[in-house]
């Protein structure tokens, strides 16, 4: 498995409480594409929510996201960790 870390935009103004809720819609199907959401981080001045994955790949990634009617509009494959 390989390691992603997508980003979405325009989610300006967004809630601990938000973020959380999003995280979870994904980590209750993500089974089905065989993808490990790891941690999300949002900034609710700029709007950015990043999240780390596990997953065979990107495009298992975004399906997971668009069923949970978030989708990514960014997708990076993180190949170097420390």
């Amino acid at each position: 498995m390989a390691e992603f870390m997508d980003v979405h935009h325009g989610m300006k103004g967004i809630t601990g409480e938000q973020l959380r809720e999003a995280h979870r819609a994904d980590l209750a199907i993500e089974a089905e594409e065989q993808v490990q959401f790891k941690q999300a981080w949002a900034d609710p001045q700029s709007g950015e929510v990043y999240c780390l994955s596990e997953a065979p790949s990107a495009e298992a990634v975004q399906r997971i996201h668009e069923r949970a009617g978030h989708p990514a509009d960014e997708i990076h494959p993180v190949p170097l960790t420390a």
